[in-house]
């Protein structure tokens, strides 16, 4: 399968536009629309998204659900995050396009939004009001559900990418909550002088 190295990390469900303009990454999305097969998409751990790239072994399937061409004349596309993947098998095609062999991880079970954690629905809900419809439809929307609110968080806060992973490799939805609302008020505490 083809893998997508990026400067971010996709969790399931979420949205990811891409500005394609690599031949590498424009042949492969050709080739996954005509298959309608996914890739994956994983994070880099050192390197570049234009050269050479290590990456984590733990990415998500991404599908393609819409695509344009930009005025600027590249490809745009839109992928949606499906199930997550660990990495087995790693190689390279002369064209320098990432493959691998990949194994899929078992979906986390939906578990119910905990009342405690209200003030995070209630930020991503206003954290949604400011973002187009088409990235997070309304009728896709899960604000019960403790895992698609925790990965909705975590991709539209401002965390590092170290961060971002270790959410996507976080199993536990009640984990990942746990572990925003601190880095939260972290975030809203002014620095001392």
């Amino acid at each position: 399968m083809p893998v997508f190295p990026l400067n971010t990390v996709l969790y399931p469900g979420g949205p990811l536009p891409l500005r394609i303009f690599e031949a590498r990454y424009v042949d492969m999305i050709g080739q996954c629309m005509r298959d309608a097969s996914p890739f994956a998409v994983c994070a880099i751990a050192e390197g570049s998204e234009t050269g050479d790239a290590t990456f984590h072994e733990i990415g998500t399937l991404a599908t393609v659900i819409d695509f344009q061409q930009m005025p600027d004349g590249l490809l745009g596309i839109l992928v949606k995050g499906g199930q997550r993947v660990r990495i087995a098998e790693k190689a390279r095609e002369s064209d320098g396009l990432n493959t691998a062999m990949i194994e899929p991880l078992p979906a986390e079970i939906p578990g119910s939004m905990p009342d405690e954690y209200a003030d995070l629905v209630s930020l991503l809900r206003q954290l949604l009001e400011q973002i187009p419809e088409e990235y997070y439809p309304t009728r896709e929307r899960r604000f019960e559900e403790a895992g698609w609110v925790s990965y909705r968080l975590a991709e539209l806060l401002p965390l590092s990418l170290s961060q971002k992973q270790y959410f996507l490799e976080t199993e536990d939805a009640l984990r990942r909550l746990e572990i925003i609302r601190p880095l939260l008020e972290a975030m809203q505490t002014p620095p001392q002088s």
